[in-house]
């Protein structure tokens, strides 16, 4: 099969984020590695800095971090990095841990995140994940974080509650648009109807994992809601890091792709969908040679491509791989390759169902 080349682009597009935000450079810098930690290994802050100056030379306006990220750390190392960048010509997002929401602790963490970013307002503050009892067990100090668990039930911060806080935090000029993240369409609604309006959605979003495509993507059209997606490698999945799944690290096993016992780490308790994505895989990189191209290229350009998708994050700490990623989010694939592409993920993304939650089981699915 001969496909078209690729169209190039002189720079990279910028999309507006939903109808009322503001645009974003559709290639984004995920910042979740900065700061080091047994999850990404070690980080410094002078490699940060070229990085995120290459990222900016690139014409990348998009920073996206969070208080958990590190413990704190990728915001700081972030806000070291940006010093002297005119505050204008950049746009930072960052999240706020769900247990967090409590009116007692969401003064203190939102300022806390403008300190560690070095800056007197936040562009786009998101919570995290959705503010219920699924996503509070998991993660709870209830010393700290106005939540009680008591004879199995848990008691969390009201919704209605933490909305009125970041409103007036919103007031205060303190953050310039709200944002939510990892929520489907029933908490998304339930939020909007509190009051507020919530510029994007960040959600889960690649070859591999095309949950979203069911519901929530639809749905952020319809009600003018950007969108940010994540893990549009799948953690080098969607590279040629990995010759065999054998040799994914426990951590990044974790997903519901594969079976519960290849990771102590691992939450879902499902059986995975380990044969459907080795035959994705397999598919996938057939089609980037016949291409004269990467996995990570075209997993990065068809990210980009997604129906209402606003800005894909890239995240390293390599330049060389950034600027890879800046140079393919900067060419568009011919409609017959995107359609090839879904075509050979069709049966993964079947198989793992419309859940957006990748590391919990359907049982559990902390967006719903």
């Amino acid at each position: 099969m001969n496909h078209p080349a690729q169209q190039s682009t002189s720079q990279l597009e910028k999309r507006p984020c939903g109808s009322s935000g503001p645009e974003l450079s559709v290639l984004g810098l995920g910042c979740w590695q900065f700061g080091g930690g047994d999850y990404w290994g070690d980080s410094k802050q002078e490699n940060v800095d070229r990085v995120v100056r290459t990222a900016l030379d690139a014409g990348i306006n998009y920073f996206d971090t969070a208080e958990m990220y590190n413990d704190g750390r990728s915001e700081e190392f972030l806000g070291k990095a940006l010093q002297g960048t005119a505050r204008d010509h950049v746009i930072v997002g960052t999240k706020i841990w769900p247990t967090h929401l409590h009116p007692q602790t969401l003064r203190t963490h939102c300022e806390a995140s403008l300190q560690r970013l070095d800056m007197d307002t936040i562009d786009i503050y998101m919570i995290h994940w959705p503010c219920h009892a699924r996503t509070y067990p998991l993660f709870v100090d209830s010393a700290v974080m106005g939540v009680t668990l008591e004879a199995g039930h848990t008691t969390v911060p009201s919704l209605e509650d933490a909305v009125g806080t970041l409103l007036t935090l919103q007031a205060e000029g303190k953050i310039r648009h709200l944002g939510v993240s990892n929520h489907a369409v029933e908490r998304l609604e339930e939020i909007r109807h509190l009051g507020g309006e919530y510029v994007v959605n960040q959600l889960g979003y690649n070859l591999a994992w095309r949950g979203a495509e069911y519901e929530i993507l639809p749905h952020c059209e319809k009600t003018g809601t950007g969108v940010i997606a994540y893990m549009v490698l799948l953690q080098g999945l969607l590279t040629d890091r990995y010759a065999s799944l054998d040799e994914v690290p426990d951590w990044y096993t974790r997903t519901r792709h594969f079976r519960a016992d290849r990771s102590p780490k691992t939450r879902h308790g499902e059986a995975g969908a380990e044969a459907q994505l080795l035959e994705a895989l397999e598919g996938l990189r057939a089609l980037a040679a016949e291409c004269g191209s990467t996995l990570a290229d075209l997993a990065v350009q068809w990210a980009v491509a997604g129906p209402g998708i606003t800005c894909a994050l890239i995240g390293t700490q390599s330049t060389d791989r950034l600027h890879q990623a800046v140079q393919a989010a900067s060419r568009s694939l011919a409609p017959e390759v995107l359609k090839h592409l879904d075509a050979l993920t069709q049966s993964l993304k079947e198989q793992l169902g419309p859940s957006l939650d990748i590391f919990e089981g359907v049982a559990n699915d902390r967006t719903r």
